[in-house]
């Protein structure tokens, strides 16, 4: 057992345990050398995710974009006069808005994110806009549909959003 002061620093910071590595070298975005894992890994967490997964998804993105997407699809919700459809402006808001600055391409990440927040704001739109016992027997019969139309179309925004942020991005950083 180690004393506190002489533990390693990644052990003890969370963020630590999140970082993406360049598959090739083991350096990370800052430039530094992770002295803790092999370069093939990726990051320390990154033997948590399937298989098929593969290195070019990042965990910390995926987590990051899915918050803002949360915030996105509660802010676009909120403006009274467009009701439900403010909740895809806002998820597209996000998705534009992750193409715009990421550097990399991140169409997994924005996809599964968009999806996950869309699907969830339209499972509790329904539970909280119907009477209780109503909401519950209609969540029953007709709840995966429901929750599948949000999640197919909150997909399909959120690519969208991220493709054409992409090429913005593209459009602004091509020398002319």
């Amino acid at each position: 057992m180690q004393r506190s002061d002489e533990r390693d620093a990644d052990y003890d910071d969370p963020a630590a345990l999140l970082d993406d590595l360049n598959d090739d070298t083991g350096i990370d975005a800052a430039g530094r050398a992770d002295s803790t894992s092999d370069a093939s890994s990726g990051s320390r967490l990154r033997g948590l995710l399937p298989s098929g997964v593969g290195p070019s998804f990042s965990l910390r993105s995926f987590l990051v974009i899915l918050v803002a997407s949360v915030a996105g699809v509660v802010a676009g919700g909120a403006i009274p006069i467009v009701g439900s459809v403010g909740r895809f402006l806002g998820l597209l808001a996000v998705a534009f808005a992750a193409g715009l600055i990421g550097s990399r391409s991140r169409y997994l990440e924005v996809g599964l994110a968009g999806a996950v927040a869309a699907g969830t704001a339209f499972l509790l739109g329904t539970l909280t806009s119907i009477f209780a016992p109503v909401a519950v027997q209609f969540l029953a019969d007709y709840g995966v549909a429901i929750v599948g139309v949000g999640v197919g179309t909150g997909f399909l925004v959120s690519i969208v959003g991220h493709y054409f942020g992409r090429d913005f991005r593209d459009g602004l950083t091509r020398e002319v």
